[in-house]
Order: C-alpha cells, then structure tokens, then sequence
C-alpha cells in the first residue's frame, strides 16, 4: 500500500499526509517541466491535508499570481505545488508523487495540460485528460499563466 510519508532527497523535508494516496497525475504544463526536469506526477491533497515537519530548508517559489512552488534548499528536490488564488482549488496541494516512500498500489489517473503536451511523450491506458482551458476554467483562472 502507498505511504503517507514523505520527503526531498537528502531527508531534509519530510511530510506526512493525512489520508493514505490512492491515485496521482501528471500535468505537462511548461512550468512543471521546467520545475520537475520532465512530466511532473502529483498527488492531489486538500487544504491542511498535508503536515510538513518544520524545517529551514523548505524554499517557496511564486512561480505564478495563483500558485507557489515548494522544493528543498539542500538537494533542489521538487517537493510540491500549491494553488494560492482565491476560487474553488484555493490551498489544494499537488504534492511531488516521487517523493513518497512508497507508491505501489495507487493509480494513474489524470493527465493535465494534455495540449501542452509533447508529441514524443505518451502514456498507455484510459485516465482523464484536460487541456489548459478545462484547467483553469476549474479553477477559476481567467489568465493563460501555467502556474
């Protein structure tokens, strides 16, 4: 089964989530290559369903008016995005699905920014897919910015 346990390479930010993960996506979105070195795969988790054990090392990125990235000072590791703008994703984490101790037992489920997506990348099977339009109009963004 998954873990609900955490953290960046060196150890340095650790985490542990209130519910165990079942699934996770990946969003091909430019901002998130650039922030992962590829497809980013996340974990959704709601607001406070995320405690972070307190460390100095835990950097944040403004990468956006709406949105914030989360990555450890020591080793770079990419550790979380989270939603900052008012509407109804405000405060919903997706959380670095590599950085879990373990994730046997969840499914792929959604791919985000699918129109962004490289032609070279493609995973198999049925899962959702949203372009950026359906994205941001869930999460009431009205401008084109990546996050």
């Amino acid at each position: 089964m998954a873990s609900k346990t955490g953290s960046c390479l060196c150890g340095e930010v650790e985490y542990e989530l209130a519910e165990e993960p079942t699934s996770y996506g990946a969003c091909h979105c430019g901002m998130c290559r650039k922030f992962s070195g590829g497809i980013e795969l996340g974990i959704q988790v709601p607001p406070g369903g995320v405690r972070f054990v307190p460390t100095d090392k835990l950097a944040l990125y403004e990468s956006s008016d709406w949105a914030e990235r989360g990555f450890c000072m020591l080793c770079g590791s990419s550790v979380f995005w989270r939603f900052t703008g008012e509407g109804p994703l405000e405060g919903m984490f997706s959380i670095s699905a590599g950085t879990l101790e373990d994730m046997s037992g969840m499914t792929f489920d959604a791919e985000v920014y699918i129109d962004h997506k490289p032609d070279s990348h493609s995973f198999a099977g049925e899962r959702t897919r949203l372009t950026e339009a359906e994205v941001l109009a869930a999460a009431g963004v009205e401008t084109g910015d990546d996050g």
